[in-house]
């Protein structure tokens, strides 16, 4: 899909920050909140990003937008907390007057979905979770040594954002996705200086470090995937399974990964795929497809829909078993369905099988 075919808008949140957000895609929703290195401008052309966009929209309608003081978003008189990032989600999914919907959100992303699901139970579906925490680096303590890290982290930040040396960005890339592609790490690269100020990101990372859902976890209430890379370089793994074994009934799957930031080659990203399309209920195909059916399909489909067995159809058009089994393999690869069930419902969906139901 290209980016073209992605609607922008703005709306405001609490305190009057303007928020962009993008809707792209076809289905039911799926709000995705996504890592702050994004630019909803951008986020098509990158190989980083590219990727989980197809993967996501192919059955969704996808709404994102961009984090305060960041992308397309309002950057400047812009105040940050973990608050106002959860008004910031409110206000794009009152934008967007959204029904009940699926969440997937990753890393800060995922702190503001665990307190927006626990706080409007109603409206998230199904939720995701790729590499979340239960609170950040300075709620759960940290060493000396790990303190030295945290200020080498943010000096970089201060002194590299501005510096057109590419040396200071493939470090904080190098931090989310060792394990990436050359290309992968210049096309992260290039998109740092695009999202944001180095005073920005400062706060967020300040923000992040400084968050703390421990008490809105176990309030989360519907269906919870949760995915972490195992050897996360950002958010510990073990934090990852703390959240699952928080929220009740939640699905955990680890993920052979060192990246923090999943990039399609790796072989972790298939893993991922399977486990979203498992957990995520299937979304109905287009009514569409059944124009592209010819005359006597049709006519085999409505008595699909009718209830009747190959048997029966075959002796109501007086043609061979052999030939309705045919037919019906042919329909249901047209209708990219596996089972006889679920071509019945998306036929009686299009109206089909009302005459005499069974």
């Amino acid at each position: 899909m290209a980016q073209a075919a992605q609607q922008i808008r703005f709306c405001a949140s609490r305190d009057g920050a303007r928020i962009a957000y993008a809707t792209c895609g076809k289905g039911p929703a799926l709000v995705w909140i996504g890592h702050w290195i994004r630019h909803l401008k951008f986020d098509w052309d990158s190989l980083v990003w590219r990727p989980w966009l197809s993967m996501l929209t192919r059955d969704h309608s996808v709404i994102r937008y961009d984090w305060r003081g960041c992308g397309l978003s309002d950057r400047d008189g812009i105040e940050f907390s973990a608050e106002k990032y959860v008004q910031d989600c409110e206000a794009v999914v009152e934008a967007a007057q959204l029904k009940p919907f699926v969440m997937i959100a990753m890393a800060s992303g995922a702190t503001v979905a665990i307190a927006y699901a626990a706080r409007h139970p109603d409206q998230v579906s199904h939720l995701v979770l790729w590499g979340s925490q239960t609170c950040g680096w300075l709620i759960r303590g940290r060493s000396a040594r790990q303190a030295e890290q945290a200020d080498a982290r943010l000096k970089m930040i201060e002194l590299g954002w501005p510096n057109d040396n590419p040396a200071y960005g493939q470090f904080f890339t190098m931090l989310h996705m060792p394990d990436a592609r050359p290309e992968h790490i210049r096309s992260y690269n290039d998109l740092l200086r695009l999202t944001s100020s180095p005073n920005t990101t400062l706060k967020l990372v300040r923000t992040y470090w400084e968050s703390d859902v421990r008490e809105l976890i176990p309030k989360v209430r519907c269906p919870t995937l949760v995915l972490h890379a195992r050897e996360d370089a950002i958010v510990p793994f073990e934090e990852g399974r703390a959240v699952a074994s928080l929220i009740p009934g939640a699905h955990f799957v680890p993920l052979e990964s060192r990246n923090h930031v999943l990039v399609e080659t790796e072989p972790a990203w298939q893993q991922m795929v399977e486990a979203l399309s498992d957990f995520l209920p299937a979304a109905p195909r287009p009514l569409a497809v059944l124009d592209e059916l010819t005359a006597r399909e049709r006519e085999i489909v409505e008595l699909v829909a009718q209830g009747l067995d190959n048997g029966e159809i075959s002796a109501q058009l007086k043609i061979s078993d052999k030939t309705v089994r045919n037919h019906v393999s042919i329909i249901f690869s047209k209708l990219e369905v596996a089972s006889r069930a679920q071509a019945v419902a998306l036929a009686r969906d299009a109206g089909f099988g009302r005459r005499s139901a069974r």
